[in-house]
């Protein structure tokens, strides 16, 4: 079947075809996901698609040469084209981007970044795309400094960087933060290079502050010299259980397994190993953050209880679900 031309399909028909094809290949948002692919290939913003759809909108709307104009309430037209002034290879590209989600490719890897807190972080395969949940991880660091106003330039360790969002995030966000970040991966640790000078030209002081390190995060000799001297400890690990292989294709088959899994049956063993890791690295009264599974929650807290940490609790995430160890050093 032949790609259509802008002047023979409107928006809302565009969208309603591509929703379609994305609901029987079993994507689970088809409808956001086919607005958000096209805005990505447009160039232009979600809502500029909601409002085309709502008002019956063809592509391009402007003169006849394809220059975008503006609409009635002076916002700029949804037809603005990125990159080609040729709106029929754009709707070719979009063609080539459903194909690939229908294919249960990530979203971001289609549209090579995604959202985390403040910062628009550069995704693609070998990296971990981050997710909401982690954010809570990242907030609940934020706020545990925030409660010690005397803490003046917090020493940081983010273990498991990945994108680099959690380090990247407090680097950004506490003021005067040092920041190690700990990666074991050398094609992941290529995304987290690119977020570093993506976000350090917006802040140069996170250039300055925040070290990327390629190493273990389980091993002692990582970080050695910072033994018993940081005040936060960070990390999302890999903590699924390998017992329990994802249903999603998004997950199963494109987030780096080294990412992703536990290390055993259980998930426990990489997640143990960070506990252990955080303890020796914190100094007396710190604080250690971690990420894990819903099924994890009550056997880190009393492994953590077990390894000197006190008042060890695991959180809930935005469901209401366990998902997060926090724990102090004695």
């Amino acid at each position: 079947m032949s790609t259509p031309t802008c002047e023979s399909v409107t928006v809302a028909d565009l969208v309603r075809s591509a929703a379609q094809r994305l609901r029987e290949a079993g994507v689970d948002t088809p409808e956001h996901d086919a607005k958000l692919l096209l805005a990505h290939v447009f160039g232009c913003e979600l809502r500029d698609v909601d409002k085309a759809v709502l008002m019956g909108e063809r592509w391009p709307r402007g003169d006849a040469d394809g220059s975008n104009a503006s609409d009635s309430a002076g916002a700029a037209a949804p037809g603005r084209v990125a990159g080609s002034d040729d709106p029929d290879a754009k709707l070719t590209a979009f063609e080539a981007c459903i194909i690939r989600r229908a294919r249960r490719e990530p979203l971001q890897y289609i549209t090579g970044h995604a959202p985390f807190r403040y910062l628009d972080l550069e995704v693609g395969p070998g990296v971990f795309i981050p997710r909401p949940e982690t954010e809570l991880v990242v907030q609940e660091g934020l706020d545990w400094i925030n409660r010690h106003s005397g803490l003046y330039a917090p020493r940081v360790v983010d273990l498991c960087a990945g994108s680099g969002a959690i380090g990247l995030s407090v680097a950004g966000e506490a003021p005067g933060a040092e920041v190690w970040a700990v990666e074991i991966s050398e094609r992941t640790a290529m995304w987290t290079r690119r977020n570093l000078a993506k976000v350090s030209r917006i802040n140069p002081q996170v250039g300055y502050n925040y070290h990327l390190i390629l190493g273990d995060a389980t091993s002692f000799s990582t970080l050695s010299q910072l033994d018993g001297t940081v005040d936060l400890v960070l990390s999302n690990p890999p903590y699924v259980p390998e017992s329990e292989v994802p249903e999603q294709p998004e997950v199963r088959d494109h987030d780096p397994s080294l990412a992703l899994y536990g290390g055993s049956a259980d998930g426990l063993l990489i997640p143990e190993r960070i506990v252990q890791r955080a303890y020796a690295l914190l100094k007396s009264g710190g604080l250690f953050v971690m990420e894990h599974d819903i099924s994890q929650g009550d056997r880190l807290a009393a492994y953590a209880h077990a390894c000197g940490f006190i008042n060890a609790v695991t959180r809930l995430d935005y469901t209401g679900r366990p998902r997060y160890l926090v724990a102090e050093k004695r």
